[in-house]
């Protein structure tokens, strides 16, 4: 049925409405300094991935509508943001510089109210988190068209540095330059990745382009802003950091593109999250040169009923075709079920690290 009221008249009842709402937010800010100061006596952190998990699981269940799920997250998730930095702001490490999609997941993850630490590459950003420039790091591990992220996954062997979270990032590349058309194009930057998951619409539109990698997305687009005959593979957000025009949108072979992403800290700066219902336990091994040995491990999940939601692996560099495998299991290790299939699991392996516990991303 159509309103009977007028727009000044709906006007002012939003106005009265943000007003209340700016109340609410205040209050509820003054709670959170009131928490702080209990977790700064305890020497808690301020940061809990699994408690803001719930808190948004929560909401988006007793959502009454007409808003969406990802609406109310993604409001929500600003408001826990903007309470935790009047705790103290994180310090968040990711691939830079400003513009890439790294920091997008970032921002996605964390909220807004974040002190960035834009990285050259993500042997940095891991350096960053360890030697405690950032107190996180936000690294690529996974994409749904080209598979892994080796560098990451290497990355994850030797490091002292544990996963909390994660989140899924839908990615769209834009082919961008100083003028708003793909003719006269003699080169292409972007990271390697991303002309990966470009290659079909390069060779139909762009066969005679060179494709030259950088160290991001991000990078290929300042570049490109410097020189008329280059374009950059990015983002809309680099786009506008770098003054350019979207020569083709959405250029990726799959529309459907997403990116994973990890949320690396020390374990001083946060432990292993508690369970928040929805959990995944990521794990590094490696088996015995024996025949059989990697049908073995996975016995232990079966025979106790956990689900396993990736198996990658990588060469050890040994020089003896040595394998370690990267593993992704759902559930947390304070279900018994799972903490038993992890007992049996590791007495199988030669080489055994759990990289992280946390709550599952969007």
């Amino acid at each position: 049925m159509p309103t009977t009221k007028t727009i000044a008249e709906l006007r002012a009842g939003i106005d009265q409405v943000d007003r209340e709402l700016l109340d609410l937010l205040n209050r509820r800010a003054a709670f959170a300094n009131e928490v702080g100061e209990i977790k700064r006596a305890e020497g808690s952190p301020v940061f809990r991935p699994e408690r803001e998990a719930q808190v948004i699981n929560g909401l988006q269940a007793a959502n009454p509508g007409p808003l969406k799920p990802n609406n109310v997250a993604n409001i929500w998730r600003e408001i826990m943001s903007a309470c935790r930095a009047l705790e103290a702001p994180q310090r968040v490490a990711y691939l830079g510089p400003a513009g890439t999609y790294s920091e997008q997941a970032a921002l996605q993850f964390f909220g807004s109210s974040i002190e960035r630490v834009p990285c050259v590459s993500i042997d940095e950003v891991f350096h960053a988190a360890t030697a405690g420039a950032a107190d996180f790091g936000v690294v690529p591990v996974e994409n749904n068209t080209e598979g892994v992220v080796t560098r990451s996954l290497d990355l994850f062997l030797g490091t002292p540095l544990h996963i909390v979270g994660e989140t899924s990032l839908l990615v769209r590349h834009h082919l961008l330059r100083q003028v708003n058309d793909v003719k006269g194009i003699e080169v292409v930057l972007a990271h390697p990745q991303a002309l990966a998951q470009c290659q079909g619409w390069l060779n139909n539109h762009l066969p005679d382009a060179e494709r030259r990698a950088v160290s991001s997305n991000a990078e290929g687009a300042r570049l490109a802003a410097g020189n008329p005959a280059w374009a950059g593979i990015a983002s809309e957000r680099a786009a506008s950091e770098f003054g350019l025009h979207v020569a083709a949108h959405a250029i990726q072979d799959d529309p459907f593109n997403r990116t994973r992403f990890a949320v690396v800290c020390l374990p001083q700066v946060l432990a292993a999250p508690e369970a928040s219902g929805k959990d995944c336990i990521s794990l590094i091994v490696s088996v015995p040169n024996r025949p059989g040995a990697v049908h073995d491990i996975l016995g232990p999940l079966k025979q106790h009923g956990v689900s396993m939601t990736r198996f990658e692996s990588r060469p050890a560099r040994s020089g003896q075709w040595e394998y370690y495998f990267y593993i992704d299991l759902q559930g947390h290790p304070s279900q018994p079920h799972v903490a038993a299939a992890l007992k049996d699991l590791q007495a199988l392996c030669a080489f055994y690290k759990v990289l992280g516990t946390y709550p599952l991303g969007e």
